[in-house]
């Protein structure tokens, strides 16, 4: 008896394990990062928007839109062609949702040939459909510059 006792103690000492398959959570982000990075560096709006669960939203300083190749059609026109996107952690909420953060950066040329130039941070709430991760919310915000 005692023995089941301590086996029982033993077993509520451990540690929960985490969801199957968030073992690599955080390279299965990076996947879908380096994913989103060549849809941008191909200005492929819609290859962006297939990122995202069906509802998914994009939140940047202009407010929340759920029209995501539309926003990247616009910010394309604007004259940005190249994204790089890090990924700084990636954190399981459970078995089909998780977090992750990290920061971008985008370049490229206003229609004067002025450079254009943003870095920010990024945070994505994903959820898990068929098999894979998809992007249920994404926020995007530039740094702010640094105090003078």
């Amino acid at each position: 008896m005692s023995s089941a006792l301590y086996l029982f103690i033993a077993l509520l000492a451990m540690p929960a394990a985490a969801p199957a398959g968030d073992e690599n959570l955080k390279q299965q982000v990076e996947k879908i990062a380096a994913a989103y990075a060549d849809s941008f560096n191909k200005q492929d709006g819609a290859g962006i928007a297939a990122l995202y669960a069906p509802g998914g939203v994009i939140v940047n300083p202009t407010g929340p839109h759920s029209d995501i190749a539309q926003v990247y059609e616009g910010i394309f026109k604007t004259g940005f062609n190249h994204n790089e996107i890090a990924v700084d952690e990636a954190t399981p909420l459970g078995t089909d949702t998780a977090l992750a953060t990290g920061e971008y950066h985008i370049t490229g040329k206003k229609q004067s040939g002025e450079p254009l130039d943003v870095t920010g941070r990024w945070t994505a709430a994903y959820v898990g459909q068929g098999g894979s991760w998809k992007i249920r919310m994404l926020s995007a915000f530039p740094k702010a510059p640094p105090p003078k």
